[in-house]
């Protein structure tokens, strides 16, 4: 972690305590030494963040302006607000509390125009859907494999209850009403296939990277499905 993501980070631990902390917990929170947590906080205190602390009771972020506010129109905020919502209801347990936390973040810069129209929205993201099939495997093993660009071996299942064992190249997760999917390169039909992830009962990284990159293996998927009548999120049937 680079020196000014850590202090942004540690503004942001502080942030979410409403009493006074110890510089032990601080540290050992940030994952620092107290004595590299004392220095933080100098440098914080000296940039202007509005931080106290005493002997034996802890440091404390008080209000004030420190943060400039960020400047969101009412528009720009309930797109934010409503795209975070509803993530919130169709994502994992991981996306959902990193939706909660974007929001907290999002909300502390705001103006005060800004944070009531975020606290009254005129935008609601609607029903959470139909509710998602069970997942035996977790969805964060395939965030992992996406961002690292690693071969997966899956045990798949079709919709007409057929197995096989792909070796696949992942490349994004779709989170649909109902189901969740992931997009992939399939190395045993030599091209682009959609998995419901429900359907996947055993996955595992191969231990080696997929050619090229992402991005461009992504581009290519997106120009194809421009193409197919089909729709880009059909799960795979062969």
């Amino acid at each position: 972690m680079s020196r000014t993501s850590r202090l942004l980070t540690l503004l942001q631990l502080m942030r979410g305590k409403k009493r006074p902390v110890t510089a032990a917990v601080l540290a050992t929170e940030l994952g620092v030494s107290e004595r590299t947590l004392y220095r933080d906080i100098a440098e914080l205190t000296a940039l202007g963040a509005p931080i106290f602390g005493e002997a034996g009771v802890g440091y404390v972020l008080r209000s004030g302006l420190f943060l400039p506010p960020l400047m969101l129109n009412a528009d720009e905020t309930e797109a934010i607000v409503l795209g975070l919502r509803y993530v919130d209801q169709r994502g994992d347990e991981v996306l959902s509390h990193a939706a909660a936390n974007a929001l907290a973040k999002i909300a502390a810069v705001l103006d005060p125009i800004a944070q009531d129209a975020m606290r009254n929205p005129t935008l609601l993201p609607g029903p959470p859907g139909y509710g998602y099939p069970e997942n035996r495997v977790p969805l964060s093993m395939f965030r992992d494999a996406i961002r690292s660009q690693a071969k997966m071996h899956i045990d798949y299942t079709d919709a007409s209850q057929a197995p096989s064992q792909r070796l696949i190249w992942p490349l994004a997760l779709g989170f649909l009403n109902d189901a969740r999917v992931i997009v992939a390169w399939c190395e045993l039909r030599g091209a682009y296939r959609t998995f419901r992830t429900d359907r996947i009962a055993a996955a595992g990284a191969q231990g080696e990277r997929y050619p090229g990159r992402r991005s461009d293996w992504l581009r290519a998927w997106r120009k194809l499905m421009e193409q197919n009548e089909s729709g880009p999120f059909t799960p795979d049937k062969n």
